[in-house]
């Protein structure tokens, strides 16, 4: 009589497999919300610091990248309320948030990368100062603050890509409150059924409408 070896045998657990790639959604998730984050940032910072500066004739004259171009600012808060869209959309909606995002953040570096030598707002200011209408100034000198900007365009892009290739899989806001898949057990169904109406006819014959 042989005795056969025994074979061993792998369970899986149908519950445990999604662990894995939803841990991965959350830091891709995470990940994409910091890039915007620190993108806006950037973008919204730099826009608020001088991007060229100059004489008009005895006086000092600089301007904002702002004064420059509104450009990056706003493309930087589309790109905000984009990362906060995404909770609110799903499947191809979040395709075409990413896609939105991308586009966002490369206008916010293009426009910042045009500003970096842009010397029409500070003639502008000059003129203003001279009251004087034609004025240029002169010596003119430009910071580093565009290409600050131009990095916090190129991060709010990368988020853009990263909501666009991961985003199917990411949580959304409102899916706790989805209607459970499950059978409902016929007891639950039948109480969930009777209205306040029901209950008081049955008071009124004499029966208890919480038996059973």
């Amino acid at each position: 009589m042989s005795a056969e070896a025994p074979t061993d045998t792998v369970s899986a657990d149908p519950a445990a497999a999604p662990a894995p790639a939803a841990g991965a959604g959350r830091r891709t998730l995470a990940v994409m919300l910091l890039l915007t984050a620190l993108g806006a940032v950037l973008v919204l910072t730099a826009a608020g610091r001088v991007w060229a500066e100059g004489m008009a004739g005895t006086l000092e004259v600089s301007v904002t990248g702002g004064r420059i171009s509104e450009l990056p600012a706003g493309l930087a808060l589309v790109a905000l309320a984009a990362a906060v869209a995404v909770f609110a959309v799903r499947g191809a909606g979040r395709l075409a948030v990413g896609a939105l995002t991308v586009l966002a953040g490369l206008g916010a570096a293009a426009s910042a990368a045009a500003g970096a030598g842009d010397t029409a707002a500070l003639d502008s200011e000059a003129a203003r100062k001279l009251a004087l209408t034609g004025s240029a100034a002169t010596g003119v000198g430009h910071t580093a603050w565009p290409w600050v900007a131009l990095l916090g365009g190129l991060l709010l892009a990368l988020a853009g890509l990263l909501t666009a290739r991961y985003g199917r899989g990411w949580p959304a806001m409102g899916s706790r409150y989805e209607a459970p898949t499950g059978r409902v057990p016929a007891k639950r169904r039948a109480a969930a059924a009777d209205s306040p109406a029901d209950l008081w006819k049955a008071l009124d014959r004499g029966e208890d409408p919480t038996a059973g």
